[in-house]
């Protein structure tokens, strides 16, 4: 390497000026020494980048210390372009004259000098290996000067061109260690000789008349070891041979397994249960052998099948499930069969319920079974039933309140199969739920006492919902409720407070829904019913209990009062015949049954419950149904 100029000798003034020549910032705030390291840094960097070192030349510096630096930067430059004798052409050295026109080129008219970059020594018509890395010719000169005489440095574009040139030799020295690694893995080659005997680069060399396979002789043949095809003797078309099958995991196995038993069952197991949706969008079916509560047993419904078919909570949905598949956990819906009995083309354009119009019941549920069943038979003539009756069974404790709701529901089974029953039983002991279950043919769904209130509400919502949606498809359902008393209870419980409180602790919001279940029973025109019977608790001691009948006492069509004194002298069933009656019963039974009836009530009215239970009773024992009794009266 060239000796450097001794900069110790040069003044602070030199220092700087030279310093700001070679683009180095901040310096009027450096003293001599920093000035002294930034300047053999920054010429250091300088002689990295262009492989060969720089001259630095400059008039207002003492002319011995600028000659020195420009001579051995010539010298640098010739032996530096010289060290590359076996891969480049070797460049003669200038001439004393040649050097001192460069110096005075380098010199502006202002009487600076700038720093001048060695020229390619490559031929023009050879191509530059490292173009794409970095273009000498075409990289503006980055220590040129950056300002004419009194304008203030741009230190932003120098500091721009520094990092560009950094950028720049990093890659450049990349790749230059990168082929002289190549270069040392390869093996050892001969001499290439005088550049003057080479071959052009674009030449193409005439081959020597070789033979083309005389060196694949020794050659071993390729797939060697390749089985041979085996042909079709028809076509003669190559079949290839077939893989073998890859070694599966036993986990790999038995999820292949699985999945080929989920292809099989996808639309062969039917289901049927209650849709209950959520927020989200989609549902889950809720069966009733788990009184429509979350189960194992649920079938999930994607939120498109609720759209598609415009389904709302309380549809019965028949359809094919497929088993859950991995990360999965409930099975899926992927076809609906029916959707209340009625096909989905049918339920996407149903009325909703609230938009039904309500009439008085015309149609009468007949109550009598069996001859023997005389609490059926005499409901069914002071009292009598019809589809979309909204009744309620006004009861003292001990009256026989639900063993009258049992013979209802078994005689509205036996004689009306076309109508869909629930036995809706809440806060009730669990023996009489068992007991209902198996003596009913009816869908009983309850709660009992030892259940928490929101469990009671969320229950009576359900059955709720599911009456409505088969209502609105045309069909007869019947509710009864044993009792309406105690789910008011429930929801008076699960009623945040509002500060408005009745007599007895009710909440004054407390009873509006207990209402909107016991106001939706009604006959529908056009087709379609809702009858609801409910039993109403009085004479328990609590004020509460008397505050909730007092409330739904005028709201049914139907009454019938149990007595207590009858059923302490085990006179059953404990019917008040005289204040036992039906709203409009003109549009439930014939004419002349009607006529009759109101002859047998003038008869009655100057008895009390007792003589006049007793005297039903009497001649119902020696007839068949009450046609005959009817008739046996009026002799």
């Amino acid at each position: 390497m060239a000796d450097r100029p001794d900069f110790s000798k040069m003044s602070v003034g030199d220092l700087r000026t030279l310093a700001e020549t070679l683009s180095v910032a901040n310096t009027a705030k450096m003293k001599k020494g920093e000035l002294i390291a930034s300047i053999e840094l920054k010429a250091t960097m300088v002689a990295g980048i262009q492989d060969t070192s720089v001259s630095v030349e400059t008039s207002e510096l003492s002319e011995t210390p600028g000659a020195n630096v420009g001579s051995n930067a010539n010298d640098s430059v010739v032996d530096s372009d010289g060290a590359d004798g076996g891969r480049r052409g070797r460049r003669p050295r200038k001439t004393a004259e040649e050097l001192q026109a460069e110096k005075l080129a380098s010199v502006t008219p202002d009487g600076e000098s700038v720093l001048r970059h060695p020229t390619n020594s490559r031929p023009n018509n050879q191509p530059n290996r490292d173009s794409t890395a970095f273009n000498r010719n075409q990289q503006p000169k980055p220590f040129q000067r950056h300002r004419e005489l009194g304008a203030e440095p741009d230190l932003t574009a120098i500091e721009t061109e520094n990092s560009e040139i950094r950028e720049t030799d990093v890659t450049t020295v990349a790749n230059t260690t990168e082929n002289s690694e190549i270069r040392e893995s390869r093996p050892n080659r001969e001499p290439r000789g005088p550049r003057e005997n080479r071959p052009l680069r674009n030449e193409i060399t005439p081959r020597e008349n070789t033979p083309r396979n005389e060196n694949r002789e020794n050659t071993p043949p390729r797939n060697e070891n390749r089985e041979p095809r085996t042909e079709n003797p028809e076509n003669s078309v190559p079949v290839p041979t077939p893989r073998p099958e890859p070694q599966l995991t036993p986990d790999e196995k038995r999820r292949r397994e699985a999945l080929a038993l989920f292809t099989e069952m996808d639309g062969v197991v039917s289901t049927q249960g209650v849709l209950e949706t959520v927020p989200d969008g989609y549902g889950f079916l809720r069966s009733p052998d788990y009184n429509y509560v979350a189960s194992p047993d649920d079938v999930y419904i994607p939120g498109f099948m609720i759209k598609q078919n415009g389904l709302k909570t309380g549809d019965t949905v028949r359809g094919s499930i497929r088993p859950p598949k991995e990360n999965e956990k409930y099975f899926c819906l992927v076809k609906i069969e029916s959707v209340n009995g009625r096909t989905p083309e049918e339920v996407r354009d149903r009325v909703a319920f609230e938009h039904l119009t309500p009439l008085f019941p015309d149609e009468k549920l007949d109550l009598c079974d069996s001859a023997s069943n005389y609490p059926n038979r005499i409901i069914d003539l002071i009292s009598p039933i019809g589809k979309g009756q909204r009744g309620l069974i006004v009861a003292q404790p001990k009256t026989g309140k639900t063993w009258l709701l049992k013979g209802i529901a078994n005689a509205i089974a036996k004689n009306h199969p076309e109508v869909y029953m629930i036995i809706l039983l809440i806060d009730e002991r669990p023996e009489e739920v068992t007991d209902m279950a198996r003596s009913v043919r009816a869908e009983v769904v309850a709660s009992t006492f030892d259940e928490p209130a929101d469990k009671h509400v969320k229950l009576t919502n359900m059955v709720l919902e599911k009456a409505k949606r088969l209502v609105e498809c045309g069909h007869d359902v019947v509710i009864l409720l044993d009792s309406i008393t105690r789910l008011a209870r429930a929801y008076n419980t699960v009623q945040p407070a509002s500060g408005k409180i009745l007599s007895g602790g009710v909440d004054a919001n407390a009873l509006h829904k207990p209402k909107r279940f016991f106001g939706a029973a009604r006959n529908i025109e056009g087709g379609g019913s809702l009858t609801i019977i409910a039993t109403a608790l009085t004479d328990t001691g609590s004020k509460m209990d008397e505050v909730i009948f007092e409330e739904f006492k005028g709201t049914g069509n139907m009454e019938l009062q149990l007595d207590r004194k009858l059923s302490n002298k085990r006179i059953f069933p404990a019917i008040d015949i005289l204040s036992s009656s039906t709203r409009r019963d003109d549009l439930l039974v014939d004419k002349v049954t009607n006529q009759r009836m109101w002859v047998l009530r003038n008869h009655l009215a100057d008895m009390n419950s007792e003589e006049a239970m007793n005297t039903f009773l009497k001649y119902m024992q020696n007839t068949k149904d009450n046609n005959e009794f009817l008739i046996s009266m009026n002799r």
